[in-house]
């Protein structure tokens, strides 16, 4: 193939070879110029930001038979909690929702997750550390998301952000 078909395929007209150069590259460029727009809009959003690990409040949960201990934990507005769940008998789950128990869904979330999962899954002997911000002050019904049992319903506790 020569030059003038080359021309002739990608839809050139009769140039010298530096205005097909110079078109080339401006070609070239626009199209890496709409690949980096496309995925700063379309690419993946970053998540908000936790504070450091070194600042977090950790809070040691045991699972075990039909409990949580402690059922209750209360933690302020703002902070940096590290749950670290040790499953003590045999596999459990953990399921918290991100908005405060009676909020309505619209969106914006209470509990910021490091890692959000609809249920951690906590195995025995294990330690699971779940990290998250406590944005908004109300009630956090948590419970058991894996069947442990016939008292297996009644594994549940909360998690109080206080103002």
């Amino acid at each position: 193939m020569n030059l003038r078909n080359t021309r002739s395929i990608l839809g050139l007209s009769q140039q010298s070879g530096g205005s097909m150069k110079k078109t080339l590259s401006g070609t070239l460029l626009l199209a890496l110029a709409a690949i980096v727009l496309w995925s700063a809009l379309f690419g993946p959003q970053p998540r908000p930001a936790l504070a450091q690990t070194d600042s977090a409040q950790v809070i040691e949960v045991t699972a075990k038979k039909y409990e949580y201990s402690p059922a209750t934990i209360h933690v302020k507005s703002g902070a940096t909690i590290q749950l670290k769940i040790t499953a003590t008998d045999h596999d459990h789950g953990f399921s918290i929702g991100t908005a405060p128990d009676g909020a309505s869904s619209n969106g914006s979330m209470g509990l910021v997750f490091t890692s959000p999962q609809e249920c951690w899954q906590l195995q025995k002997g294990a330690t699971t550390t779940i990290e998250f911000l406590a944005q908004t002050p109300g009630t956090y019904s948590f419970k058991c998301c894996h069947v442990c049992g016939l008292g297996h319903r009644g594994m549940k506790g909360q998690l109080v952000v206080d103002p």
